[in-house]
This record gives structure tokens, sequence and C-alpha cells, in this order.
């Protein structure tokens, strides 16, 4: 399914949740697992200077310090990488999200898989917007790959998965997550639930008709932009609701066992270059007792033997 897979990582107890699923996701599909960490950030354009992401210490770089930071992953990660003979440990000295977004274009990476937080303090933080401007945020936002997002620990692998949520406001951003979902559900032989909540939050009080409308609406979308297009792919349902986005996800989630939530990176028509991380799918990541996976553009979604998407999906 993963030809490729990219686990971006401090090397720390941050990460562990992460790092799970990562070497198992690359053991199920026996995928080739590049397990990658940015240790430093430089003090100056050109310096050889960097601070440890995890001391705050500054230090100097030379070859000496790039063996022992790859020996302390390997010591690190032992019990994962055990029989798994496809992974490789590499570091890179700059600013987290550069590297990492470097990193994958340069080996064409099929997934990032990385962890919501990189310090001990932001793990299960609730503030709103508290991930805004984050490695995560940023390799997000300008990946060409789809990014799993790892915040709590998951209790199924990637292979055993019977439930993948794919969340849909009709955006274009959307479809593309539409797709992968619908792609990785055939694949490994799952449920796929295709949601839409109704956003009654710009309306006052709406009333019972207005709702109905909206839903109605929102059905006739699901039939033809996604039901439309399931191919001989019949292990499906629709969820529609109302209320606030995000709650109502994670809500429909929790309540059907989920064990995947897919959604667009962003749902505004922009440069997906530019976009910042949707306000929904960031509090559906803070709190998702599952992982999240983020579609920002659509490369590297047909994961399957579907093909590229018919005219006008």
């Amino acid at each position: 399914m993963f030809e490729k897979i990219l686990f971006a990582t401090s090397a720390s107890s941050t990460c562990d949740d992460a790092a799970r699923v990562a070497f198992e996701l690359s053991r199920k599909n026996r995928s080739r697992l590049n397990v990658f960490h940015v240790f430093g950030l430089p003090s100056r354009g050109f310096g050889l200077t960097y601070r440890d992401v995890r001391t705050g210490e500054s230090e100097e770089v030379d070859d000496n310090l790039v063996s022992l930071v790859k020996e302390e992953m390997a010591q690190y990660y032992e019990k994962l990488a055990k029989d798994h003979p496809s992974c490789d440990f590499e570091t890179a000295t700059g600013e987290p999200h550069t590297e990492i977004l470097r990193k994958a274009r340069k080996d064409d990476a099929s997934l990032i898989v990385m962890g919501a937080h990189t310090r001990a303090e932001d793990v299960g933080a609730m503030r709103h917007r508290i991930i805004a401007g984050s490695t995560m945020q940023k390799v997000a936002k300008s990946a060409r790959c789809p990014v799993l997002i790892v915040s709590r620990p998951c209790v199924t692998c990637w292979s055993y998965f019977a439930n993948i949520v794919v969340a849909t406001d009709f955006s274009k951003p959307s479809d593309y997550a539409f797709q992968f979902a619908r792609n990785v559900a055939k694949e490994i032989g799952c449920r796929l639930h295709v949601f839409h909540c109704v956003d009654l939050g710009g309306e006052q009080e709406p009333g019972q008709a207005y709702i109905e409308q909206q839903l109605a609406v929102a059905e006739k979308k699901i039939q033809d932009k996604y039901v439309a297009n399931m191919g001989d792919f019949d292990n499906y349902v629709i969820a529609l609701r109302e209320g606030n986005p995000h709650v109502e996800v994670l809500k429909y989630a929790r309540e059907n066992k989920s064990d995947l939530i897919v959604m667009a990176h962003h749902t505004k028509d922009v440069d997906p270059e530019k976009a910042m991380l949707g306000s929904t799918i960031e509090q559906v990541v803070l709190r998702s007792a599952c992982p999240v996976l983020s579609v920002n553009h659509p490369d590297k979604v047909d994961v399957s033997p579907y093909g590229p998407p018919r005219a006008g999906e």
C-alpha cells in the first residue's frame, strides 16, 4: 500500500505512540521505513552550531556527533526495529519542518507519520490552536503526500482497521480525502463511514425546517460526489449530523469505534502551499482517540488499483 514511509521523530517519548504506528504499518505493508530526526536548529545562516531540540543545549555539528545521534536513535527504537530489515535511521540539522519536507520530496515518500507534538508540555494540551505554527502544522501544510498524525496510543494496527471515518464538507480537498479513504478501505477490507456535519455555527437558533433542508442537500451531494464513485466497493455507510463539526466528528468516531479519521488539511479553495491547518481538523487532531490522516494534495492518494478519479470527482 505504501512503498516508502517517512517517520519524522524527535527521538523522544513524545513520539512513542507515532513510532509504534509507523513501525507496525511499515512491517505489515513491507514498506521501506526511514526514521528521520532533525536534531538541531542553526544558530546563524551557515553556522555549524545547533540547538538540541530535546536538551536545549548548543553544540558543534561534526561527523562524530551525527554518528552518535544515529546510534542513540537505533538504540531507542531497537525493540520496534527488530526483524525490520527495511529500516534506515537518518538525521539532519536545520529547521525541522523544512528538513522533513525536503527528505519526503527527495525519497518520494508515500506517507509521512508524525506525532502532533514535539514538546512534552504540549502533549494533551487542549488550548485552542495550540499546535498552530508547530512542526506538524507546517509539514501538513506543504507535504505532497498524506500525513498521518498520531497523538495518542493506537490500539489497532493499520491492517486490522475495522472502521475508517472520512469527514467531508464537499470541498475539493475533501474530495481528495475521500478518494484516499475509499482506496484504503477497499485495500484493507474495512468499513468506510462517509460523514458530513451541517455546521450550525453561523445560524442563530435555526429551525427544524432549515436543518432538514440542509441535511437533504448534503445527502444528495454525498450520493452524487461519493456514492457514484465507489466503484465495486460497497462496504460503506453514510452519516449526517448537525451541530459543531469537530464535536460531531469526534462523537461519531467514538460511537462507531473508528480506527482512523481522514480529513482534508484545509477546506477553502486556496493554494495548498499557503493554507493553514483548518480549525476543524486541528481540533480533531487534539482530541481524537485514534490517528488522524491529513490530505493536502491529490498526489499519492491512489494507493489501490482504483486509479485516478473519474471526471468531476
